[in-house]
């Protein structure tokens, strides 16, 4: 699975990624920070677990905790709100809706 695709994944059946191809060709250009400046934080987040890069999602973390106001005390916290852990190693086949 690409980057974008995990980005914008909205959930897995089997071996297949379902992705959001509106919110895919709509949004696929933007950076992370600019994703979640439009509070598309689970695909920002997404893409800063994709690539394993904790700062980008510690600064993911502080846009989400400023414009929500709820305080997000660790990365892990941060994972269990958008319901994403990992990048899933098993996926054969994207589909898009």
């Amino acid at each position: 699975m690409t980057k974008i695709d995990f980005m914008f994944a909205i959930g897995y059946q089997g071996v297949s990624a379902i992705v959001d191809k509106n919110a895919k060709k709509q949004y696929g250009k933007l950076t992370g920070k600019q994703l979640s400046e439009k509070g598309l934080f689970k695909s920002a987040f997404c893409g800063a677990l994709f690539d394993e890069d904790e700062v980008k999602q510690e600064e993911i973390i502080s846009t989400y905790s400023k414009m929500s106001g709820e305080i997000i005390s660790s990365i892990d916290s941060m994972k269990r709100l958008l319901g994403v852990f990992e990048v899933p190693a098993n996926i054969l086949k994207v589909t898009y809706v």
